[in-house]
């Protein structure tokens, strides 16, 4: 795994992170806050579980390892969340073009939220982060849909890829 890899996992989560903000953008805020019965009750709440654990990752490589997630009523609705990943998406994006080629091969020391010490390669930590958001996507995807809701344009890699020749 290469920079270049990692930038082109880095597009393609902000891309299918837009593609699924695009879609729930319409639903109202009953609608966004229902309880759903799924992993975490709500659209909203797995979104902002979603940025959350983005935000989480972040900061274990800025050296601070938070205890705890962001709460899911820190973000009362989706203008207020889409605001606060596109700042942490431009804070990801400089991380990684700061940490180089070098630095994306190191093993970082963190904290679990629950305590516990964790070290893990850079590269594997947003490969984790990218296939966590995939796996949440899939999920909201659900919750469109036991809505009436439309669900997005497809989140696939493989059509992010097929768009990317395109340009």
């Amino acid at each position: 795994m290469d920079l270049a890899d990692l930038r082109l996992l880095i597009d393609y989560n902000y891309w299918a992170r837009d593609r699924m903000i695009a879609a729930v953008t319409p639903l109202s805020t009953e609608q966004y806050t229902r309880d759903l019965g799924s992993s975490f009750k709500s659209v909203r709440d797995t979104l902002v579980h979603t940025y959350s654990a983005e935000w989480v990752w972040y900061s274990r490589w800025q050296g601070t390892s938070p205890t705890s997630p962001i709460p899911f009523d820190k973000f009362p609705d989706l203008a207020a969340l889409q605001s606060a990943w596109l700042d942490l998406e431009a804070r990801v994006r400089s991380f990684f073009e700061q940490a180089g080629e070098a630095g994306i091969a190191r093993a970082m020391d963190y904290k679990l939220l629950n305590g516990q010490p964790g070290r893990t390669v850079l590269w594997q930590m947003l490969q984790h982060v990218v296939n966590h958001g995939s796996y949440h996507r899939g999920q909201v995807t659900t919750m469109l849909r036991q809505l009436g809701a439309q669900p997005p344009k497809s989140v696939d890699l493989i059509t992010f890829y097929r768009e990317q020749v395109g340009n």
